[in-house]
């Protein structure tokens, strides 16, 4: 299960407090991250012609996991959960390289990995072992599921309980509207640089 935004009473000792501050910086350092994004951007034709099926994938990953979450309720374990403990981060991920292809820049791809390595990991700890306390199960499905690269087994096979209702409560499709957003303006980009 992910979830995102708990109250600091759920996290008692459990959590470090670097994992705290990279909790609270993740989505500002994310429009820090977009300002300067723009500014290095060298897009061409290509480039996003490339980097915008990447993102697409990355997106449909998302949504699938957010259609099965019910945060603080049930630990997921179904549709992209049976395969990656933290498929919303995973697509994440997926979405960054597809700007950072996008965007045909170097320093991009550099400064997203180190943004993934020093603010998404310590979160990702850190709600680990609030899940490993909160729900019985969550150890021995810790054990058959990857952290993070997926496995496509036998095993992991199990029914989606997708749900648009969820999607549309975990808003989604603010994911969807950003990266159109982004995906606009270096496209103004492209065509300033023409000029």
């Amino acid at each position: 299960m992910r979830w995102s935004q708990p109250q600091d009473s759920c996290w008692g000792s459990a959590v470090s407090s670097w994992s705290k501050v990279a909790r609270r910086i993740r989505v500002p350092s994310g429009f820090v991250l977009a300002g300067v994004y723009l500014w290095l951007a060298k897009p061409s034709v290509q480039s996003i012609a490339f980097g915008a099926p990447i993102m697409i994938v990355g997106l449909a990953l998302r949504g699938a996991a957010s259609g099965e979450l019910r945060k603080n309720e049930q630990l997921a374990t179904t549709g992209p959960y049976a395969y990656t403990r933290n498929p919303l981060y995973l697509g994440s991920l997926i979405i960054a390289m597809g700007f950072a292809t996008a965007a045909r820049s170097l320093w991009i791809a550099l400064a997203m990995a180190v943004i993934f390595i020093g603010i998404y990991l310590p979160v990702i700890r850190a709600e680990e072992s609030y899940l490993a306390k909160s729900f019985p199960g969550f150890t021995d499905y810790a054990r058959r599921v990857p952290r993070f690269i997926p496995t496509f087994t036998r095993g992991s096979r199990t029914p989606s309980s997708f749900s648009w209702q969820l999607y549309s409560k975990h808003r989604e499709y603010n994911a969807i509207l950003g990266s159109l957003a982004m995906i606009g303006a270096l496209l103004a980009k492209l065509r300033w640089m023409a000029r």
